[in-house]
């Protein structure tokens, strides 16, 4: 099944939305209960994404949205400060924020990721440390660990990072 990446407009906000709310769903019945709690990523941060250009959705050749993420430039404030290690570098980078799937298309964190290197040969990206798939998943994509930051939330995340050669 072919997947083309756009821009998010308006219009998808509501399947954006069930997405996050499946993807939620899967992250507790896979053992990551607290990662996005209280309706995080809530509709008017998503809405302010697709506003500001950094919300991109995943359309399957049937024209039905399977994913979504956010690919924002540099500087992050997430990413001032990290904790027991070190970024890779200290370059202008991109961050991916809030991957999600319907499940539906096997595959589809990587195809995500590639699309963002694709654009963007230093790539950020955090996830909680109950979050053993995106783990996995950043690892196969070739994203080195770095360390330790804090989300808004004073949580912490583990930070990685993936450059070009």
């Amino acid at each position: 099944m072919g997947i083309t990446i756009r821009k998010a407009s308006v219009s998808d906000l509501e399947r954006i939305m069930e997405i996050f709310c499946s993807a939620r769903k899967f992250m507790v019945s896979s053992g990551n209960p607290s990662q996005w709690i209280n309706g995080y990523p809530q509709q008017e941060l998503i809405a302010k994404e697709i506003e500001q250009e950094h919300c991109y959705v995943c359309v399957t050749s049937n024209q039905t949205i399977s994913g979504t993420f956010c690919l924002l430039p540099s500087p992050d404030p997430t990413y001032n400060k990290i904790y027991d290690g070190k970024w890779l570098n200290d370059e202008p980078y991109h961050v991916i924020h809030r991957l999600a799937s319907d499940g539906s298309v096997k595959g589809i964190g990587k195809l995500c990721i590639d699309w963002c290197f694709s654009k963007c040969g230093n790539l950020r990206m955090d996830t909680h440390e109950d979050n053993h798939i995106m783990q996995s998943l950043a690892k196969r994509c070739g994203f080195v660990k770095c360390g330790i930051v804090h989300v808004a939330n004073g949580t912490s995340r583990i930070a990685y990072q993936r450059i070009a050669p």
